[in-house]
């Protein structure tokens, strides 16, 4: 058993993927959001970051038998295991389509591809600038 306090962060990572890559199962004791301690073997398929920085572990629970997001920093210690996966994973079905990009007006063009980036889709300048304002030039 490892206890991840002891160790950085990367190095948990490090043991996470080799399990992933290998396809064998992890027990993990997890803190849940009421703060009490959970044992859960896992089989994970996927990390990924979400939009806040926290690294998500994407896996089958074993003690619910569907798929769940377990968060690195709420995992206390971890058991790697030679245990092949036994659940199978289900697919994905919440694809959706991208509407298509326009083709005709540079303009919808523009607009198309700021509204497919969360980030700059909502960005209005704070400050509105004038062509006299020299001082904000770069």
């Amino acid at each position: 058993m490892k206890h991840t306090n002891r160790q950085t962060t990367t190095k948990t990572l490090t043991d996470l993927y080799r399990a992933l890559d290998r396809r064998h199962a992890v027990t993990i004791t997890y803190t849940d959001r009421d703060g009490t301690d959970t044992v859960r073997t896992i089989e994970p398929h996927d990390i990924r970051t979400t939009d806040d920085g926290d690294i998500v572990i994407v896996a089958m629970c074993r003690l619910r038998g569907d798929e769940r997001n377990f968060r690195i920093s709420r995992v206390r210690s971890y058991t790697l295991h030679r245990i092949p996966f036994t659940l199978d994973r289900p697919e994905p079905t919440t694809y959706e389509r991208p509407e298509p990009q326009p083709t005709d007006d540079a303009q919808a063009l523009f607009f198309y591809e700021l509204a497919r980036d969360k980030d700059d889709a909502d960005y209005r300048p704070r400050v509105k600038l004038t062509q006299t304002d020299t001082h904000l030039a770069a």
